[in-house]
């Protein structure tokens, strides 16, 4: 028998709100997290704004010891201990030292890339001849699976630690392969999720590719307008979100707060092949992801409520939106509400299916559907597919009950996933 699968814990490190309270609050108020970057303008970008999480020392000192903090030039791992922890305690999950590890949790927690300051950093010394002064954490912070392998500790995590990486697409390929691994046995939870890095060195090839906003340098909050006609590009962000994903029969006996169910989903490339490319999507398999997504979950595409889309702020949006009229059979007025969380936090790259996620479940659990900002000018390709009222504008009180959230990356690859609000 297969198991059913739920959601017992959120956290999150986003650009508009750090922990799961803000965040809500920054939701629902259609808050943004988009601000001016003083090095982007040193260092000559066209788009000198971005999403960053803020994080103080005093946040800093509570997820990682005065020793572990010497030292340290990770910003994806920081984000991700940050939210993997929250998510954790969010569930009602303790931290011991116990001499064993805990054989039935482990984490899949995505990543870019890792450490890539501390990653600079350290050829400076090296090219320096200072290969001594490198430190003795110098490879945990800039191995890719460095975020899993601090998470594994700190949590004493004794079943499946891994790191995926899949471009856009890894927060929300992460949680299918949890979702995967706990329905069919193999581990009773997985804390779930993604980071990405901040800063210049991540962003800079995406500035080079001519794809990022850099109109609204003076106008921070309005820079990201995903499925806007006067959109300009995306602005880079970053940051972390993780969800603890369990078997239903254990979040029950354990009496832990369930905030959604996952019915199901869907992973897969296009290969490059038809219209698609490593940077732009084929139109046809995303359209088998969002299909395979509702047939695994076992709905009908008509009892989607709502769907929260990758939706960049780019030329894609609007082929995007015609992928989801095809694979749905909807349009016009029938198509069910869509967002883009990216409007108030920019693309956070390798991080944004997960933070998106946790907006997703968020929205389930509270009974709304959050507003689009900067969106006032709906594109007119997209106002010829469905009813602009179907993209709201400010937060609505609708109370869904399905939703489904997709990722699409660079290399053709694509994820969706199908979640509900949890019945018992």
């Amino acid at each position: 028998m297969k198991k059913r699968v739920v959601i017992t814990g959120l956290g999150v490190a986003a650009p508009n709100g750090v922990g799961i309270a803000a965040f809500t609050k920054a939701l629902k108020n259609g808050e943004s997290g988009i601000r001016h970057d003083a090095q982007l303008q040193e260092l000559q970008f066209s788009c000198q704004i971005a999403g960053q999480p803020q994080i103080s020392d005093a946040i800093k000192s509570q997820y990682f010891t005065e020793l572990e903090l010497r030292g340290f030039n990770s910003t994806g791992i920081l984000y991700g201990v940050i939210a993997g922890i929250e998510a954790w305690k969010n569930a009602g999950l303790s931290i011991e030292n116990n001499e064993n590890p805990d054989w039935d949790s482990g984490t899949i927690f995505g990543s870019g890339t890792s450490g890539i300051d501390k990653f600079r950093e350290s050829i400076y010394k090296i090219d320096e001849l200072q290969v001594r002064r490198l430190g003795s954490t110098v490879v945990a912070q800039t191995m890719n699976s460095g975020v899993s392998a601090y998470l594994g500790g700190k949590l004493g995590l004794g079943n499946q630690v891994t790191t995926n990486s899949s471009a856009c697409t890894t927060g929300t390929e992460a949680i299918m392969m949890a979702f995967d691994r706990i329905q069919s046995g193999h581990a009773k939870r997985i804390l779930a999720g993604s980071t990405g890095d901040s800063g210049p060195y991540i962003w800079a090839g995406f500035d080079a590719l001519r794809v990022c906003s850099s109109k609204y340098n003076d106008n921070p909050e309005q820079g990201s307008r995903p499925m806007s006609a006067s959109a300009a590009g995306f602005v880079p962000g970053s940051g972390a979100g993780a969800l603890i994903i369990e078997e239903l029969e254990t979040a029950l006996e354990r009496g832990a707060t369930i905030y959604a169910e996952i019915l199901g989903g869907n992973v897969n490339s296009g290969g490059q092949r038809g219209n698609g490319s490593m940077t732009a999507p084929n139109s046809t398999a995303v359209q088998r992801c969002i299909t395979g997504a509702i047939n695994n979950a076992g709905i009908t595409a008509n009892q989607i409520d709502a769907i929260n889309g990758h939706l960049t702020a780019t030329t894609k949006d609007g082929l995007e939106i015609e992928n989801w009229t095809k694979a749905l059979g909807r349009s016009g007025a029938d198509f069910p509400y869509i967002n883009s969380l990216k409007s108030m936090t920019g693309h956070c790259l390798s991080a944004a299916g997960s933070i998106e996620s946790v907006a997703a479940v968020l929205q389930l659990h509270e009974g709304f559907i959050f507003g689009n900002t900067n969106c006032a000018d709906l594109h007119p390709e997209i106002t010829a597919l469905i009813d602009p009222l179907k993209v709201p504008l400010k937060t609505i009180n609708n109370n869904p009950d399905i939703i489904a959230k997709a990722s699409f990356g660079f290399g053709d690859v694509n994820a969706c996933i199908i979640f509900k609000k949890f019945q018992k």
